[in-house]
């Protein structure tokens, strides 16, 4: 993996954190609940969001955000 591919991977990684930091925070989720949250990328460059350990009221809050209500 080149420095470019990895630069590209590092900032679609950290977008993606940014982004669910934001969701999170939207949720009234406080940082401190999901400070673990961070980008990631891999020796072949593959971006991730490792999402680390997360308070399981926070979890409740984003399962709750999760779930689609159904319709008739």
């Amino acid at each position: 993996m080149d420095m470019q591919t990895w630069r590209d991977a590092r900032t679609q990684a950290t977008d993606a954190t940014e982004s669910v930091g934001a969701a999170l925070a939207a949720l009234g989720v406080p940082e401190s609940a999901w400070s673990g949250v961070r980008p990631v990328v891999t020796h072949t460059g593959q971006a991730y969001v490792h999402l680390g350990m997360i308070r399981s009221d926070a979890v409740e809050q984003i399962a709750e955000a999760l779930r689609v209500p159904s319709t008739p």
